[in-house]
C-alpha cells in the first residue's frame, strides 16, 4: 500500500505485468490439450473457428434478404421474388452450419473433458509418486496438493475452451466490427466501452474467490476428514461406541456454514455487480438503437440496413461482453491451473546414489554416529546412534514410544536421509546405493502396515511387485510367515478377496492381518535384512513364540532387526538395543543387559512382574 502511494504507476504496471503473465498459461493448457488427444483439439479449432465467422455472414445475409423483400415488393418481379428465395435457403444453410459448428465444438469438449481430467489425475500421481515422505508430513505442501487435485484436473479443458472461445468471439468482433463501421466508427466505440466495467469488476471478484479457495485448503481438508470419520468401516465402531456422531456432525456443519457465509456475499456482490453493469450494457444498447432508427426515417440507411445493424450491435454487444467475461474466467482458470504446475514443478532431489551392490558382503550393516531431526522439529529424533549388525545377526530395539525406532527404519530404508553421520551396508554409504537396488534388499513390516482391499495372494505379493502375480512365490512366503494354515481355512484361498470394500470380501481379525504382513516382508527373497516392526502386537502369546522360532528358522543367513515392546520375544535376539530419546542408552545380550542393572533391567523386571 504504501508502495502504491509513492508510485502509483510503477505499482500499476507491475500489477499489469502480474495480470499478464497469468496467461502464459493458455498456452501451456493448450499444449496438455494437445498431448491429451491431437485429433480432437484440431477439430476443436476447425468448429470455434468456422463458428466465430459465421454469424456476421448470417447477419449480412439477413439485410439482403430484407432489402430484396422491400426491392420485390416494390418491382412485382419473379427475379426479385426468386433471388429473395435464395438468400432465405442461403441464410438457412449457414444457421445449420452454424448450429453443427457448435454441436461439434460441445462434442469434442465433452470427449476431451474426460480424457483430460484422466491424464491431469495421472500427472498428479506420477508425481506424488516421485515425492520424498517428507512431503507427505509436511501439511502445507499436502494443502498444494489437495488444491491440484480439487480443481486443476477441471481447469486445463475450461481455459482451453475460453482460449478457443475467445478467438471464435474475435473474428466474430472483427466481422461485426468491418460491418458496423460502415454505420459510424462511434457506434463501434459504445459497444466496447459499455462493456469494460463489468469486465474489471468480474476479474476482480475472480481473483476474491480464487483466494478464498487457497485460503480455505487447510479446513477443506479438516471436512473431508471429519466426513471420512462418520462414513468409513474402520472408524464406525469407536464413533458409534464414544457417540462421537453428533460431535463430528457438528463441526462439519460449522465448516459448511462458515464457507457458506462467505460463498454468500460473494455471490451477492457478483450478482448486484452484474445486475448493474447490465443495465449500463442495456442503456447503451437502446441508445444505438434509437439512433439507427432516427437514421432509417431519416431515408440515411436501407430497412435491410436497419435490421442488419441492430443485428449486429446486439449481437456484437452480447459478443463483446462474452469475450470479456471470457477474458475473466480465462483470469480465474490461470490462478486455479497455476496451483496445478506449482505442485507439478515442485522441485525433486535427484537421486545421488547408483550402486547395486556393495565392496564388502560380510560387513553387513553400520550406523556410524548417525543423527536426524525431522523437518520443522527442534528436538532430533536421533542424535549419535552407533551399531554394527553382521550377516546372520539378529538384533532387538527397545524403548519407549517417541524413542526414535521407527526413524531408525526410515533411515535404514533411504525414507530419509541423516543430518549427521552415515549408514552403510556391505561396506558402502547408503547414499551411494541405488534406492530402488537398496529397498530391494529389505524386506519390511512396519507397525501400522497397509490392509489392502486385494486378494489373500496380492496382500503377500505387494512385498515383491515383480513377483505380484507369483502363487507358487505367495504360498513360500506364506509358510514362511505362518500365515499358510490360515489362508487354507478361507474359501477361496490366495483367492480371497480381503476387506469390506468389495463385494464378498473376508475381513480378517488384527493377528490374522499380522500374519499376511508378516508373510509379506519374506516375499523378497534376496533380501539380505527383515524388518519387524511390532509384527506379533495383535498375536497372542503362543502364535507370537511360533512366530519367532519359524523366523529365526528361516533367517538363519539374514540380518533381522526386531523392534517389539515383548521382552519375551526380544531376548532371543544375539544384541538388544536400547534407544531412550532418540540415543543408545544400552547395547548387548539380553543376559549382558540384565547384569547392568540399567533401563533395559529395570524394564524387563515390570514387565516380567505382571506375568507373576
Amino acid at each position: 500500500m504504501e508502495q502504491q502511494k509513492q508510485n502509483p504507476l510503477r505499482w500499476v504496471v507491475r500489477r499489469l505485468f502480474r495480470a499478464l503473465s497469468l496467461y502464459q498459461f493458455c498456452g501451456r493448457a493448450v499444449q496438455l490439450v494437445w498431448q491429451t488427444n491431437r485429433l480432437l483439439t484440431i477439430a476443436l479449432a476447425f468448429f470455434t473457428l468456422i463458428a466465430g465467422l459465421l454469424p456476421a455472414s448470417i447477419a449480412y445475409v439477413g439485410k439482403l434478404i430484407v432489402d430484396h423483400v422491400v426491392l420485390a415488393a416494390q418491382s412485382g418481379l419473379a427475379s426479385d421474388r426468386w433471388q429473395t428465395l435464395q438468400y432465405l435457403a442461403l441464410e438457412a444453410v449457414l444457421v445449420a452450419l452454424l448450429s453443427g459448428m457448435r454441436q461439434g465444438i460441445s462434442l469434442c469438449q465433452s470427449l476431451l473433458r474426460v480424457l483430460l481430467g484422466q491424464k491431469v489425475n495421472v500427472l498428479i500421481l506420477e508425481k506424488a509418486l516421485t515425492l520424498d515422505m517428507a512431503h507427505f508430513e509436511d501439511s502445507e505442501f499436502y494443502d498444494k496438493m489437495v488444491r491440484a487435485r480439487r480443481e486443476a484436473s477441471i481447469r486445463p479443458l475450461s481455459l482451453v475452451g475460453r482460449t478457443f472461445g475467445l478467438v471464435q468471439n474475435s473474428l466474430a468482433l472483427v466481422t461485426f466490427g468491418g460491418l458496423l463501421l460502415q454505420f459510424s466508427s462511434a457506434a463501434l466505440l459504445i459497444l466496447v466501452i459499455a462493456a469494460v466495467p463489468a469486465f474489471i469488476a468480474e476479474t476482480r471478484l475472480a481473483g476474491e474467490a480464487f483466494r478464498l479457495f487457497r485460503r480455505r485448503a487447510p479446513e477443506t481438508r479438516q471436512q473431508n476428514y471429519l466426513e471420512w470419520l462418520m462414513s468409513n468401516e474402520s472408524t464406525a465402531m469407536e464413533v458409534k461406541l464414544f457417540q462421537l456422531g453428533p460431535l463430528l456432525l457438528n463441526r462439519y456443519r460449522n465448516i459448511f456454514d462458515r464457507f457458506y457465509r462467505e460463498d454468500r456475499n460473494l455471490t451477492l456482490r457478483r450478482g448486484l455487480w452484474s445486475y448493474a453493469l447490465g443495465l449500463l450494457s442495456t442503456l447503451a444498447f437502446y441508445g444505438a438503437y434509437v439512433w439507427i432508427v432516427l437514421e432509417a426515417i431519416a431515408g440515411k440507411i436501407s430497412l435491410g440496413d436497419l435490421t442488419m445493424y441492430l443485428v449486429i450491435f446486439r449481437q456484437g454487444q452480447s459478443t463483446f461482453s462474452d469475450m470479456l467475461s471470457t477474458i475473466s474466467g480465462m483470469h480465474e482458470d490461470c490462478l486455479y491451473l497455476s496451483l496445478l504446475y506449482e505442485f507439478l514443478e515442485q522441485p525433486i532431489a535427484e537421486p545421488t546414489g547408483y550402486a547395486i551392490r556393495g565392496v564388502a558382503p560380510e560387513d553387513g550393516l553400520k550406523f556410524e554416529r548417525v543423527t536426524f531431526t525431522y523437518p520443522g522439529n527442534d528436538q532430533p529424533a536421533l542424535q549419535n546412534v552407533s551399531f554394527h549388525l553382521r550377516p546372520g545377526e539378529k538384533l532387538a530395539i527397545v524403548g519407549e514410544n517417541g524413542s526414535g525406532k521407527t526413524t531408525l527404519i526410515k533411515l535404514l530404508t533411504r525414507l530419509y536421509s541423516p543430518d549427521a553421520g552415515r549408514i552403510l551396508l556391505d561396506g558402502l554409504d547408503l547414499e551411494t546405493w541405488d534406492v530402488e537396488a537398496l529397498q530391494r534388499r529389505i524386506g519390511v513390516i512396519f507397525q501400522n502396515f497397509v490392509r489392502y482391499q486385494f486378494t489373500v495372494g496380492e496382500n503377500i505379493g505387494v512385498g515383491d511387485v515383480l513377483a505380484l502375480e507369483d502363487g507358487d512365490r505367495w504360498q513360500e512366503a506364506a509358510i514362511k510367515g505362518t500365515a499358510h494354515p490360515l489362508i487354507t481355512t478361507l474359501a477361496d484361498g490366495y483367492h480371497t478377496q480381503l476387506g469390506r470394500w468389495f463385494k464378498e470380501g473376508r475381513e480378517l481379525s488384527g493377528g490374522q492381518w499380522q500374519k499376511i504382513a508378516l508373510s509379506r516382508a519374506f516375499m523378497r527373497m534376496d533380501a539380505s535384512i527383515l524388518v519387524l516392526d511390532e509384527p506379533t502386537s495383535a498375536m497372542d502369546p503362543e502364535a507370537e513364540a511360533q512366530i519367532f522360532d519359524q523366523f529365526r528358522l528361516m533367517t538363519q543367513d539374514q540380518m533381522a532387526i526386531l523392534i517389539s515392546h515383548r521382552f519375551s520375544t526380544v531376548r532371543r535376539a544375539d544384541r538388544i538395543l536400547v534407544l531412550n530419546a532418540g540415543k543408545v542408552l544400552e547395547c548387548g545380550t539380553h543376559e549382558e543387559l540384565l547384569q547392568q542393572n540399567g533401563r533395559y533391567a529395570h524394564l524387563f523386571t515390570l514387565q516380567a512382574a505382571g506375568y507373576r
